[in-house]
Formats: structure tokens, C-alpha cells, sequence
């Protein structure tokens, strides 16, 4: 295995990559079983695993099943089709480092539109219930962890022997190429952008579909959908709307222009961490609606009261009182000129000290 140069020690760099690779895996299962099987309570699923460790884990981490499988297939395909069908006005990213200028369809907003009004159509009409998505969703979390490390295997092969582009190659490292990606834009074919696809129209497009499968899970169980559910959903729908109108700008953002982030550590995150995460908020919601938020909100206190201010007191003493370079800023539209007091780092230094000799 070659040495290849990493901006961090040797050392450092494997243990955050290794220490990723293992830990995310099962953190989203471990999520998931608090909210659904330990009444969203993390102490008591720490105390299980405490008290049955290894076997514990082992007992409570879902096995992909067909019906997994085969839910996480027909949306992929759906996914893909109107990826490549819907018609959208041609858009040019930014030229890359080796002078390769992607293009892409920018027909986000209407797949977004597609699949919502397809997905809620389906149940409507009594086609498809989406509590089957609910019902099963550790074991389609369980598939996506298994089946996003063969896809990564397949985007590393991929890489070495049929790249899309000249940006593409590899560190000389086989565990730095697998986890940080060996294309900057690898497609299948001309046409279908496999970064377009996992990040926005896989990952993306999910955390919408499974908002609102949240909600129909609730309003079969309990025949209504609580306020706070709502509300929860109404604000990831305005995130993922916001996310899909702005779409053609995402494609020139550090995300796809510029980091490669195509191995394990970003095809994980968008195809399951961000779903197994972000969404279990609405599992929470969907067993215990507005009280159940109510009981877990922590009231404020005088104490936390006290330590904010004091905190806040103490670095705006340090920001005004520390001695620091004059630094001036961009000029403003209308004319004005911030003037800075470069002293950051010394209250920083001073912040640190103060706290661990006051704890000393």
C-alpha cells in the first residue's frame, strides 16, 4: 500500500476514517431502536447495552429483508427514471481543475412534484400503503448501510477502470481511495450523474417522501395527525423545496464542484445517515405528538440562566478589552468599512485557560 500525503498525521487520519466507518453504522441503527422499541429513551437504551454489550447490539440490529429490499429498489428506480426523463433547462457547472465542465437537467423541482404527488397518490387511491415504508424502515435503514458499501465498492472499481473524467484518479492508498472517493463526477453512460442522484434525488427527495410517511403512520394509528407533527413536516418540506428550487445553484457549491467526497464517507451520509437521522425527530412525534415534546423539553432555569450570562459577560469583556491587529473589511455597498480587532485567538487561549483553572 503506497503513502499518500494527508494534511493530518498518518496516525490521526486512519483512526477518523476507521473510527466513521464503524461507529456511523451503527449509531443510525442504535437511533432508530431508541425511538421505536426504547420510547425514545437513550439511558435505557445505553442501560441494554450495558447490560447485554456486544449480543445486544447484535440481537437488536435488523436484518434486511425482501421487503426492504425491494422498496429501497422501485424508489431507486423511480428515482432514476425521472432523473433521466423529465424534461429541465440544460445547466453548465463550474469548469473543474482539469478542465471538464459538467452538464446537467435541472428537473429537481419537478421530481420533487412527481414523486409527493405520486407517493401520496399511491396511498389515496389505496395502491400502496405507506405504513409499509414505517413498518419496515429499521430493516430498509439496515439495507441501506449493507448495500451503500457495495455501491462504494462499485464506485472504487469503477474508478480505476472506466472513470467518466479526467478528474478522477487515485491517492496511492486503497483505504483513503474507498473512503474519500476516486472521481469528481462519475456518470453512468452520458446522462445520469451518480452524484446528482445519491445526493439530491436519493438522499434528498427521502427525507420529503418520509416526512410525510411519518404523518399518514400516525393518522392511521391514531386517526388524526397531532399539530406538532405538522409543523414538523411543513418545515422539512420548506427546507427540501427551498433545496430542490435552488438545485442548479447547489451544483456549483464546494459539494459537488470541488470535493470529491465520492467513497464511503459522503455516499454513506447521503444514502443513509442522513435518512436515518434526520428523520427520527417524526418517529418521536408520530408515537407521542405534541405531549410527548412537551414532557422532554427541559425547562429553563436560574442556573442555566446565570451561566449564560456570565459566559456571555466574559467574552464580551475579552472581545472589547484584549489588544489585537486592526483589520478592515470589504467595503459594504453603501460605503462602509467594518474595522475589526483581529483578537480571536487570544480569547480563545484566555477562554480556555480561565475554564479548565477554574475547574483546576
Amino acid at each position: 500500500m503506497a503513502e499518500s500525503k494527508t494534511v493530518h498525521s498518518p496516525l490521526v487520519t486512519y483512526f477518523s476514517m476507521l473510527s466513521l466507518l464503524t461507529l456511523c453504522p451503527p449509531f443510525v441503527i442504535l437511533l432508530w431502536y431508541t425511538m421505536v422499541h426504547a420510547d425514545g429513551s437513550v439511558s435505557q437504551t445505553f442501560d441494554y447495552l450495558k447490560q447485554h454489550r456486544l449480543q445486544g447490539l447484535i440481537d437488536i440490529w435488523p436484518r434486511p429483508t425482501a421487503t426492504a429490499w425491494k422498496i429501497i429498489a422501485c424508489y431507486s428506480a423511480f428515482e432514476a427514471a425521472l432523473q433521466l426523463l423529465l424534461p429541465g433547462k440544460r445547466v453548465e457547472g463550474p469548469v473543474s481543475p482539469m478542465g471538464n465542465q459538467p452538464v446537467y437537467k435541472a428537473n429537481g423541482m419537478a421530481a420533487y412534484v412527481v414523486t409527493l404527488v405520486t407517493y401520496l397518490g399511491l396511498w389515496w387511491f389505496g395502491i400502496f400503503n405507506p405504513t409499509v415504508v414505517y413498518d419496515h424502515l429499521g430493516e430498509i435503514f439496515s439495507a441501506l448501510i449493507f448495500g451503500s458499501f457495495v455501491f462504494c465498492i462499485f464506485l472504487y472499481i469503477k474508478g480505476h477502470v472506466a472513470p467518466s473524467s479526467t478528474d478522477s484518479g487515485s491517492s496511492g492508498n486503497v483505504i483513503i481511495d474507498f473512503y474519500w472517493g476516486m472521481e469528481l463526477y462519475p456518470r453512468i453512460g452520458k446522462h445520469f450523474d451518480i452524484k446528482v442522484f445519491t445526493n439530491c434525488r436519493f438522499g434528498m427527495m427521502s427525507w420529503a417522501v418520509l416526512a410525510v410517511t411519518y404523518c399518514i403512520k400516525q393518522y392511521e394509528v391514531n386517526g388524526r395527525v397531532a399539530d406538532s407533527m405538522l409543523v414538523n413536516t411543513v418545515l422539512m418540506l420548506v427546507y427540501v423545496t427551498k433545496f430542490f428550487w435552488w438545485e442548479a445553484g447547489y451544483w456549483s457549491t464546494m459539494d459537488i464542484a470541488h470535493d470529491r467526497e465520492f467513497g464511503i464517507s459522503f455516499r454513506w451520509y447521503t444514502m443513509v445517515h442522513a435518512d436515518g437521522s434526520v428523520s427520527q425527530t417524526f418517529d418521536y412525534l408520530k408515537q407521542h405528538g405534541l405531549q410527548g415534546l412537551i414532557d422532554i423539553w427541559p425547562r429553563p432555569t436560574a442556573t442555566a440562566w446565570k451561566i449564560i450570562a456570565c459566559y456571555s459577560a466574559f467574552e464580551a469583556a475579552l472581545q472589547l478589552l484584549l489588544p489585537g491587529k486592526r483589520v478592515e473589511g470589504p467595503v459594504s455597498p453603501m460605503g462602509n468599512q467594518p474595522v475589526y480587532k483581529a483578537n480571536g485567538m487570544a480569547a480563545y487561549v484566555v477562554t480556555l485557560v480561565t475554564y479548565l483553572g477554574l475547574w483546576w
